[in-house]
């Protein structure tokens, strides 16, 4: 089951206005081709707001040559085989991003993905909902109802969500894609709800670097929980009060 709350009416409704203009004079969405339907999780087994998914990057284990979370990420989305005509069309779920102290000169490199934001901008500005919050804190899209107007890539402010622009070919079935959509990390949700890690942690334990944790944040006894109470952390933009799901030690 997925936590799918009612948006103010009033608001959606004045969306949706601004939607069927924009429609007048352009077509938004092409039309929506999907592989298969990826259940989130089985119908017996609803998720809990008991259940808060994050996400800790360790920046100081982060090494700004390794790749191997994007690399990961995009092999289990089956991401970088489109042909666009543009490069910066792409579809990333995770991007690395180096940052240099303006003062100091201190570097940090980072991956920057969805931060699973608790009051998410994007599912506030969606007019037909398919932008959504999972009661355990997974932000989605339900490309079944995207229209493609792409109001939620414009209000996030992590540049973390992405537009099919071109028809798709050899797609994951627990991924399904659609051109016409918008699409965005699904903290791989399908390995969630199995009781699995997502993809990106896994690679980075495997190459060594172990930088990335992932855990339930409001289980006490959980390492990421341990981390965030005992060590420092931030929010990429914290000025915003979005209480994100993805947190960053060492920065």
């Amino acid at each position: 089951m997925s936590d799918h709350k009612q948006p103010d009416l009033a608001r959606r409704e004045f969306l949706g206005r601004g939607a069927a203009a924009a429609a007048a004079g352009v077509v938004l969405a092409p039309g929506v081709m999907l592989y298969g339907v990826a259940q989130a999780k089985p119908a017996d087994e609803p998720v809990s707001s008991k259940v808060r998914w994050g996400m800790l990057v360790d920046t100081s284990k982060c090494s700004n040559g390794c790749n191997a979370c994007v690399d990961a990420c995009n092999k289990e989305h089956g991401l970088g085989n489109e042909t666009h005509s543009r490069d910066t069309q792409r579809t990333q779920y995770i991007r690395k991003v180096e940052l240099r102290h303006k003062f100091t000169g201190a570097t940090h490199s980072l991956p920057v993905m969805c931060q699973h934001c608790e009051t998410p901008p994007c599912v506030d500005v969606c007019p037909t909902g398919a932008s959504f919050k999972r009661a355990d804190g997974i932000v989605l899209v339900d490309r079944h109802i995207c229209i493609g107007c792409r109001y939620c890539m414009m209000a996030c402010p992590y540049k973390a969500r992405s537009f099919v622009h071109e028809a798709l070919t050899d797609q994951r079935p627990h991924t399904p894609r659609g051109k016409g959509c918008v699409e965005s990390c699904t903290m791989c949700v399908h390995r969630v709800d199995e009781g699995r890690q997502p993809a990106c942690v896994e690679a980075c334990a495997a190459d060594g670097s172990h930088a990335i944790i992932f855990g339930d944040l409001n289980d006490p006894s959980s390492e990421i929980a341990q981390r965030v109470k005992t060590y420092a952390s931030s929010e990429i933009r914290a000025d915003l009060g979005l209480n994100t799901g993805v947190r960053y030690q060492g920065l």
